[in-house]
């Protein structure tokens, strides 16, 4: 089964979408985790397939319940964004959680917007900024630009300046485009406004 599951992420890479359909559908019928995860991406995507958000919600679903980190944090996307489901700010934030356990930078910082904004969650500015911290520590450039932003408005931490500049930066290093723009009319006028 190593051999298939090798061979079809290949195919993903090479753009055959067709063979790494067929090779996912033959890892799905016996039950292959990971399998569930790609067979989503390519319905979601349209990748040698017809498009089908639904599909691809339900696919990513069973992914995610056998605790595939990317599929946790393209359902709690999904249930985010109401795509190929109804839209579910409590569920985005218990599957972000199951995927941040697992290591996701991602959900750690797409976590953290839900705590900021109180999206299914209670809002909570210290728990975003712990949260948006973690992500940009592990090199987000998204959570560095968010985390910047926090420092500059004091939202869960002190007020700080230098930090907003310095999470800027890094962000706009990382090629994080709205960041770059900042670090740029901050040289023009020496500002810095989120």
């Amino acid at each position: 089964m190593q051999k298939i599951i090798q061979e079809a992420y290949q195919e993903i890479l090479n753009k055959n979408y067709e063979k790494a359909f067929q090779l996912y559908t033959q890892l799905s019928e016996a039950e292959e985790a990971t399998s569930f995860y790609y067979l989503g991406f390519l319905y979601f995507n349209g990748f040698g397939v017809e498009r089908d958000v639904d599909e691809a919600y339900k696919l990513y679903m069973k992914s995610a319940i056998r605790e595939v980190p990317l599929a946790q944090f393209e359902v709690a996307l999904m249930l985010e964004n109401g795509d190929g489901c109804e839209q579910n700010f409590s569920e985005s934030a218990f599957w972000y959680e199951e995927s941040a356990k697992r290591g996701n930078i991602d959900a750690f910082n797409n976590l953290a917007v839900l705590f900021k904004e109180g999206l299914g969650v209670e809002q909570d500015y210290k728990k975003a900024f712990i949260l948006f911290k973690k992500s940009a520590d592990a090199g987000n450039p998204q959570a560095q630009f968010n985390i910047g932003a926090m420092y500059d408005q004091g939202l869960g931490c002190d007020v700080s300046q230098e930090k907003a500049i310095e999470y800027c930066r890094l962000s706009a290093h990382n090629g994080h485009q709205k960041a770059k723009e900042l670090m740029f009319r901050m040289q023009l006028d020496g500002t810095v406004a989120f």
